[in-house]
């Protein structure tokens, strides 16, 4: 059994590791800050991001069966919806997410 010692010290390297590890990107960030590329990929990635979500998520939808992809349109649509009307990304995700949910629900 390892002594409160080994133990104090084990957890202390595990405290100092995972703390370098968040730190790490936010110090490499302001290295490249004004960078053309980052200003690039800030604008880009969270559409691409969003759009490879949303691809992964309706692969899976069966268009064959009852209410054949009906709730997940309807999530779909509210989701873009709010957003377009709001710019709200949490509004949009919990509304989206809802309507889904009723729409499972009722359809």
């Amino acid at each position: 059994m390892p002594s409160p010692g080994q133990i104090v010290l084990t957890l202390v390297v595990i405290f100092a590791v995972t703390y370098a590890l968040r730190l790490a990107p936010f110090l490499a960030l302001r290295r490249v800050r004004d960078s053309a590329l980052v200003s690039f990929l800030g604008r880009t990635m969270p559409v691409g991001v969003m759009a490879i979500l949303v691809v992964y998520t309706l692969s899976a939808v069966d268009l064959g069966k009852a209410p054949h992809g009906l709730p997940e349109a309807i999530g779909v649509l509210v989701t873009a919806g709010l957003h377009l009307w709001r710019g709200n990304a949490l509004l949009s995700i919990v509304g989206g997410t809802g309507s889904f949910m009723a729409a499972l629900a009722f359809l």
